[in-house]
């Protein structure tokens, strides 16, 4: 039975990877179907629950609610996108914020004093959601698949009852969501983001101010969250450059009545 899913899983991983293609149209190898990376995300959402402290504060908890919902919105029905997507936000004093496979948003409290306003901070999530969208967990995971035997490796993670399943796992987990992604990965996340964002309303030249924040706010070191995610003069440039396209899906947003109103917690 195991040999026969195997099988039949490496045929649909077949035909999958022969015809990826990001939403910029870069070529990728993509060897595991979207169910599959929605159990990886699912799985590592459920660890980091489980392992750091959840920030209750009603009213924090509300404006990211706020600030996630249109962007979460927006990305529904690109490839790759949940259509229901859970937010939590974790006590975290680090710059961070995430996006899983599966429909799962996670922002750090430590954020939320970088990212200052609901533009800026709809910058960082609209780019993680990017990074959901062009699949580039699973363009890693299929990366290290193709390197370490295929899919008797993600069978081993999902669906095996060995000793080693979580080892399996957490490495998978590891080289798909929580490695630094590469630069071409960081640029159509980049753009992908900006468009979201702005068609959710959000005004996209926030996300210049935020890098701009990030760079002041490390005092010449990077935080966490730019150590996965390097900003620099040439990443706001290529922003920059994207950035009249974005401002006309950002007025024919607001013209379309789409104006989120989150207020920031004191």
């Amino acid at each position: 039975m195991r040999a026969a899913r195997t099988t039949l899983l490496s045929a649909i991983i077949a035909s999958l990877a022969a015809c990826a293609t990001s939403p910029l149209g870069r070529k990728q190898l993509i060897m595991v179907p979207d169910a599959q990376m929605s159990a990886l995300g699912e799985q590592a959402f459920t660890q980091m629950k489980s392992e750091t402290p959840i920030e209750r504060d009603p009213v924090m908890n509300a404006y990211v609610q706020c600030v996630a919902g249109p962007l979460a919105e927006t990305a529904k029905g690109r490839p790759g996108a949940a259509d229901r997507w859970e937010v939590v936000v974790f006590r975290d004093e680090s710059a961070n914020a995430f996006a899983l496979p599966g429909g799962k948003i996670g922002v750090h409290t430590g954020l939320l004093k970088v990212a200052k306003t609901p533009d800026q901070l709809a910058a960082v999530i609209g780019h993680e959601i990017g990074h959901v969208i062009a699949k580039h967990g699973a363009e890693r995971v299929s990366q290290s698949l193709a390197a370490q035997g295929g899919v008797a490796v993600l069978n081993e993670a999902l669906g095996g009852k060995s000793a080693n399943r979580q080892q399996v796992l957490g490495a998978l987990v590891t080289v798909g969501f929580l490695l630094p992604f590469s630069r071409t990965q960081e640029s159509e996340s980049d753009v992908i983001g900006l468009e979201l964002m702005a068609k959710a309303g959000f005004d996209p030249r926030a996300s210049v101010e935020l890098w701009q924040n990030m760079k002041a706010a490390s005092g010449g070191a990077p935080p966490e969250f730019l150590s996965t995610h390097p900003a620099s003069d040439t990443r706001i440039s290529r922003l920059q450059e994207n950035m009249a396209p974005a401002q006309q899906e950002f007025a024919k947003a607001r013209a379309d009545g789409k104006n989120p109103r989150c207020a920031v917690p004191r």
